[in-house]
């Protein structure tokens, strides 16, 4: 039984008692009564709105995760799990490890070219500076 159907036993109850409504008594249990029928009410609006949202909601998850496969263009491959596409030969992909979070992060090279990233999952700012990697370089060569 739901409460406004229990609600509405109580009222038929009190109506059944032939409660005087000109008494204190009878006054306040149809006060009390009316007070339930409202917030019976109100608790059956709130739950349909509630389970309207939660279908919207689950549109909108369903909607974004066909974007995310979109853009992303993630496959799912044999063990179930997901797999990026490859970025083309010609594009070198990179990776480093956050060091606030110890995410890894995938780059390109334009990325790198800029000397900074920042993180998607926390959103620190890491910075790489090139020319330390240069001079590396070109301290192997010798």
């Amino acid at each position: 039984m739901e409460i406004t159907e229990k609600v509405a036993y109580l009222k038929g109850l009190a109506e059944g008692m032939e409660l005087d409504t000109e008494k204190k008594q009878g006054k306040l249990l149809a006060a009390i009564i009316d007070v339930l029928e409202d917030i019976a009410l109100e608790l059956a609006d709130i739950q349909d709105t509630q389970e309207e949202l939660g279908d919207g909601l689950d549109a909108v998850s369903d909607d974004l995760e066909d974007v995310e496969d979109l853009l992303f263009g993630e496959d799912e491959d044999q063990d179930g799990g997901y797999e990026l596409d490859d970025l083309g030969e010609d594009e070198d992909c990179y990776a480093t490890t956050c060091p606030t979070c110890e995410e890894t992060i995938y780059f390109d090279e334009s990325v790198l070219e800029d000397g900074e990233v920042i993180c998607p999952n926390c959103g620190e700012k890491l910075e790489f500076d090139l020319e330390s990697l240069d001079e590396d370089e070109a301290g192997d060569e010798e």
